[in-house]
């Protein structure tokens, strides 16, 4: 890497968005991180990071405000949009008119206009979801592919956890394929299933509250955390090197899913408890079936390209030991 070649992070204060420009400055890209607020206490972190007084830029960019990714865009030769309001997993009430008018869908398209704003953008990194595959009446018998669209009328119909965010994921990932076809625009997608990885933002993410709650006893998170095993999970550090990985490939096209593991709860929750005894780890969870058929998410078409993921075999499984390095860091009282 010659140190010299210019991207853009949407999102960039985020859980993923903070590592991504981690990882950036760490191969000598010029980074610039568009935020809400640049002059915010919680983007400190960010300026701190390794090469971040030489190589690192903040730009005022909101997903509401047309145009506001212009000029942050202009001399970019990839963009890489992160930024999503995650507040929709956790509302219930929603018609197709809200989801369709969501500032996932508006921002993406604003982000996306920007983008053909500038002559010197050369691909763009779109961070979707697993979301937007897996929602199917009928789940396949053995793997989910990039080649299945989740079903938005299901998730209206069933309503599902987070269930307004992932139509809302769905139907705007659609809007953006089109609009990059009829502008053409270098679009690749990123599908990542439920993230796990240590943080480096001051404060902690969804995942993080989640995880935690099997000794924190936090009701909400604890129901998230039920709803989500057997769930594809993948680590927050491959996630964002798939994402440098699809930028610099130039045979990288259409959509990736980027997974290694499944979340086993009872697995996870009995050696944290072997481990720790004095934490009074919940190890029964009603309503869950220990037999339940775990359908696995594929991550074969990234692979095929080349992409090694970092964490997929690494003696213990990685997911009981993030858990458990968790344990270690984080104290609260319930």
């Amino acid at each position: 890497m010659d140190g010299k070649r210019t991207v853009c992070v949407t999102g960039a204060s985020g859980y993923i968005g903070s590592w991504l420009v981690m990882r950036l400055l760490e191969r000598r890209y010029h980074v610039r991180a568009t935020i809400k607020d640049p002059g915010n206490e919680k983007v400190k972190h960010l300026l701190e990071l390794a090469n971040a007084s030489t190589h690192l830029t903040l730009w005022k960019a909101d997903l509401d405000e047309e145009s506001s990714y212009d000029d942050a865009f202009q001399g970019c030769e990839g963009v890489f949009h992160v930024a999503a309001p995650m507040e929709l997993l956790f509302q219930d009430q929603a018609t197709k008119e809200d989801t369709e008018s969501a500032t996932i869908l508006n921002g993406l398209l604003n982000v996306m206009r920007s983008c053909s704003k500038t002559k010197t953008l050369k691909r763009f990194i779109y961070t979707s979801t697993t979301g937007t595959i897996i929602m199917q009446p009928q789940p396949p018998l053995h793997e989910y592919t990039e080649n299945l669209w989740s079903d938005v009328d299901f998730c209206y119909d069933s309503k599902m956890h987070g269930w307004k965010y992932l139509a809302a994921k769905t139907v705007a990932e659609k809007a953006a394929w089109k609009y990059a076809e009829e502008n053409g625009i270098d679009m690749v997608t990123v599908h990542p299933s439920l993230v796990f990885g240590h943080f480096i933002t001051p404060y902690r993410g969804y995942s993080i509250d989640i995880a935690i709650s099997l000794y924190t006893k936090d009701k909400a998170a604890m129901a998230s955390l039920k709803c989500l095993n057997g769930t594809s999970i993948v680590h927050l550090d491959d996630v964002c090197n798939a994402h440098i990985y699809l930028f610099e490939h130039p045979l990288a096209k259409g959509r990736y899913i980027c997974s290694t593991h499944t979340l086993n709860i009872f697995e996870i929750a009995h050696s944290l408890s072997l481990k720790y005894p004095d934490r009074d780890i919940t190890t029964e969870f009603e309503t869950l079936d220990k037999s339940l058929k775990i359908v696995p998410c594929s991550s074969e078409k990234l692979l095929g390209i080349g992409f090694e993921f970092s964490h997929k075999n690494k003696g213990e499984n990685w997911v009981v030991c993030f858990f458990t390095s968790l344990l270690k860091r984080t104290n609260i009282s319930r």
